[in-house]
């Protein structure tokens, strides 16, 4: 199962990157995934496929809630859960699972659904910008962040760092993965609000982001409205 999905992401993920791209900034794809869940290590690989793509900023971001199984996830968050949360108040629903993958802050679908998602990026890689986003990091380690207004969006929008360890090995020893060695990608490790914009006037702030793991900006309706803008810094 795992080695056709696996199969199946290649060739999708091969066809989307061969297609023109019109907007100008990578599409993020968050999955919610836990190391407690017996679901989740082929969602893990897939978003492994996606780590290597320029047009794709894909993160893994550990709920808290599947702990209680035996194992505790040394990568959970409750900021996770409450973002998971929050992406589900926000459409409607009364349900989060694990695996999930967030295209662009506004399509949820499961973790393992290789062609929904090829064809959910390759929708997102098409829309209009509304938000110009450049990022560098300084000398000094510090992000230098601008941005501007290029399209309609909303009254407030959020700007948020993150911080992420690209790759990280888990030899798991109880619970529903007992005895697997899992390799996780793109692991947030902090997901820092730094301040809103309303977009009427361009915007030039700097963030921290001490160390040598990469940084990501995205700039969201809200903290789980669409993603309007983000940009990536190694």
């Amino acid at each position: 199962m795992i080695k056709r999905l696996t199969t199946a992401a290649i060739t999708a993920f091969s066809m989307a990157s061969a297609l023109p791209v019109f907007a100008g900034g990578p599409v993020v794809v968050e999955l919610f995934t836990s190391q407690g869940c017996s679901s989740c290590p082929p969602a893990d690989a897939l978003l492994g496929e996606l780590a290597n793509r320029d047009d794709v900023i894909a993160l893994s971001l550990h709920v808290d809630y599947w702990d209680y199984l035996g194992w505790v996830d040394e990568f959970g968050s409750p900021e996770h859960t409450q973002r998971q949360r929050g992406y589900a108040r926000r459409s409607q629903s009364t349900m989060i699972y694990t695996p999930q993958m967030m295209v662009g802050g506004t399509d949820g679908i499961v973790g393992t659904k290789a062609m929904q998602l090829a064809k959910q990026i390759d929708v997102h890689k098409h829309k209009p910008d509304v938000v110009s986003l450049q990022l560098k990091r300084t000398a000094s380690g510090q992000l230098q962040i601008a941005a501007k207004r290029t399209g309609d969006v909303p009254p407030k929008m959020l700007v948020q760092v993150i911080r992420y360890a690209p790759e990280r090995v888990v030899n798991i020893r109880a619970g529903e993965n007992a005895g697997r060695s899992i390799t996780y990608h793109n692991v947030v490790e902090s997901l820092v609000s730094i301040g809103d914009w309303t977009g009427d006037s361009d915007l030039s702030i700097r963030a921290d982001a001490p160390g040598d793991h990469p940084a990501v900006v995205i700039i969201q309706d809200g903290s789980t409205g669409p993603i309007l803008a983000a940009a990536r810094v190694d």
